[in-house]
C-alpha cells in the first residue's frame, strides 16, 4: 500500500469522525514526514544554550502599570485535555482535589473569577463533558460573548509495524489521540474561538497547564509583553535536578529560538540533553500570546505552523504495556516560539511551577509544603526553607491514584521541613505523621505497615 492509499484510509476514518479540513491536512502533513523516514530529532550540534534571560523579579515596576491596563484585553486559557493516565486515571486530572476540597479546576475558576477575567478552557473528546458540568456552579464564568472551551482535535493512532491505522475492537476510543498542546493553534482556528476572542475585543492570551497552579495572572509579564510588542513570550525557569527529563529552549545556529523537547533527543545524546549546567532554564510551559499576531501568522501560513513533529512511541492501551505498539504524532505548544523571530523568554521563579504529573507531586501539593492563598494561588509555603520536597513513592503501591490515596486514607504527613522523601514497600500513613529533613522508609516484608504518630527525621527507617 503507497502512500496515497494509506493517507485516503487515515483521510475517510477522520472525516467519519467529523474532524475539520485543517486537522486533516495538518495529519497529512506529519504523516507524510513519518512515513519519509523524519524522526523529529533534534541534534546537540545544531543548537546553543540560552544564556542571558530577563527576569520577572527585576523587571521595572512600569510594566506592572502597564499590564494592569492590558488586563481588560487580556483572557485565560487552560490546557484542559489532559487525563492523567500515568496515575490510572480516566477523566480530566483538573477534577482531583488539590486544597480544602477544591480541585485544580475549582481553583483555576477561583483564579478567574478573583481578577474578573474570562477563562476558557482548551478540552479534549475525553474531559469535556465532565469539566463543563464541574464549572456549572461558577455562573460568573458563563459569559455570552465567549464560549467556555474549545476542543482539542481528535488524531488516528498509526500502528507501528505498517504505519496503517489501527483498529481496536476491544475499546475504538483507544484508535483516537489528542495531538499534543501544539495543536491548540490549529484547534482556536477550527473552533471559532480565535475570531471570537478578537471580535470581544481580547487581543492578549496567558496560556497554561491545568494542572500548574502556580502559573498564575502576573501583570509585569503582561506587560513585558504589551511594551516589547512580542508575538510570544514563554516562561522559563532554572533547570535543576528533578528537570531534567523536561524541554527547554535553545538556539539554532542562524539565532531562531527553538524548543528542545526530550522526545526530540535522539537517545545516544541524552547526557548531552540532560546537562543542566549547559542548558540552564527549562520551558515552563506557560505562554503569553498576541493573538492578533497568532491570526495574521496563522492566515500566512494556510493554518498550519509546521512546528517541529514529535513522534511518540506508545501501546494503543497505555494501561497495557504488551499491547499493539502506535505512534502518536504530536507538536509542543512551545515551539510556537521557532515560527516568529521576535519571540521573547522571561524567567521566572520557581512558585509559578508547580505541575502535577505523578502521584508524589500530588502528595508534595496535598501537604503542608504548599498552601493555597486567599486570592486562590498555590505557592510554597512561606514558612519552608527549603526547595519543592523531592518525593520518590515506590509505584508498585503508589503509582496509581486510587492505590495511592488508599495509603494516605486521613490525612498527607506534614513535609513542611521535607527535603526529601522516598518510600520503598507498602507503607500505609494514620495521622500525627512529620517526615523532616531527608527521610528514606523502607518496609522488607510482604505485609503492609502502618506508620502514626510518629516524627522522622533525618534517616533511613528499614522495617
Amino acid at each position: 500500500m503507497n502512500i496515497d492509499e494509506r493517507l485516503a484510509l487515515f483521510e475517510k476514518r477522520m472525516q467519519t469522525e467529523k474532524v475539520p479540513d485543517i486537522a486533516i491536512e495538518t495529519f497529512k502533513y506529519y504523516y507524510t514526514q513519518l512515513v519519509e523516514g523524519h524522526t523529529g530529532f533534534i541534534h546537540a550540534s545544531e543548537i546553543q544554550p540560552v544564556e542571558m534571560i530577563p527576569s520577572v523579579e527585576t523587571l521595572p515596576q512600569k510594566f506592572a502599570r502597564i499590564g494592569q491596563t492590558a488586563l481588560a484585553n487580556t483572557v485565560i486559557i487552560r490546557l484542559n485535555g489532559g487525563l492523567g493516565t500515568s496515575m490510572g486515571l480516566d477523566r480530566a486530572k483538573s477534577l482531583l482535589q488539590v486544597k480544602e476540597n477544591l480541585s485544580f479546576l475549582d481553583i483555576i475558576a477561583h483564579q478567574a473569577m478573583e481578577l474578573n477575567i474570562p477563562l476558557v478552557l482548551m478540552n479534549s473528546f475525553v474531559t469535556r463533558d465532565d469539566s463543563l458540568t464541574l464549572l456549572r456552579k461558577y455562573l460568573k464564568l458563563w459569559n455570552n460573548k465567549i464560549d467556555l472551551d474549545f476542543l482539542q482535535h481528535k488524531m488516528p493512532k498509526i500502528g507501528k509495524r505498517d504505519l496503517s491505522p489501527v483498529i481496536w475492537p476491544q475499546d475504538p476510543r483507544l484508535e483516537w489521540y489528542p495531538p499534543g498542546h501544539g495543536n491548540i493553534y490549529a484547534a482556536l482556528v477550527t473552533s471559532g474561538m480565535l475570531n471570537q476572542l478578537l471580535k470581544a475585543g481580547f487581543k492578549y492570551a496567558f496560556i497554561s497547564n491545568s494542572d500548574n497552579l502556580g502559573a498564575v495572572m502576573d501583570t509585569s509579564i503582561l506587560g513585558y509583553l504589551v511594551e516589547t510588542k512580542a508575538p510570544v513570550l514563554m516562561e522559563v525557569a532554572d533547570r535543576t535536578e528533578v528537570d531534567k527529563k523536561g524541554g527547554f529552549p535553545v538556539y539554532s545556529h542562524d539565532g531562531q529560538l527553538l524548543l528542545w523537547e526530550t522526545a526530540q533527543c535522539p537517545p545516544e545524546e541524552l547526557d548531552a540533553h540532560q546537562n543542566i549546567q549547559r542548558f540552564k532554564y527549562f520551558n515552563a510551559n506557560s505562554l503569553w500570546i498576541n493573538l492578533l499576531d497568532l491570526r495574521e501568522e496563522m492566515q500566512k501560513n494556510n493554518n498550519n505552523l509546521h512546528l517541529p513533529m514529535i513522534r511518540n512511541e506508545k501501546t494503543i492501551d497505555p494501561a497495557d504495556s504488551n499491547s499493539m505498539a502506535v505512534y502518536l504524532l504530536e507538536t509542543a505548544m512551545g515551539s510556537l516560539i521557532s515560527v516568529f523571530k521576535d519571540a521573547q523568554l522571561v524567567r521566572i521563579p520557581r512558585n509559578r511551577f508547580n505541575p502535577v504529573k505523578l502521584t508524589s507531586d500530588l502528595l508534595a501539593v496535598r501537604s503542608d509544603a504548599y498552601i493555597l492563598t486567599s486570592d486562590y494561588r498555590l505557592i510554597m509555603n512561606p514558612n519552608r526553607q527549603f526547595y519543592p520536597p523531592i518525593i520518590n513513592l515506590d509505584s508498585k503501591y503508589y503509582g496509581l491514584q486510587v492505590d495511592m490515596e488508599s495509603r494516605f486514607p486521613m490525612e498527607v504527613p506534614s513535609l513542611l521541613n521535607c527535603r526529601s522523601l522516598k518510600i520503598d514497600g507498602d507503607i500505609k500513613f494514620g495521622e500525627n505523621v512529620v517526615i523532616e529533613g531527608d527521610v528514606q522508609l523502607v518496609n522488607t516484608t510482604k505485609k503492609q505497615v502502618m506508620i502514626e504518630n510518629l516524627v522522622i527525621a533525618d534517616r533511613v527507617w528499614q522495617i
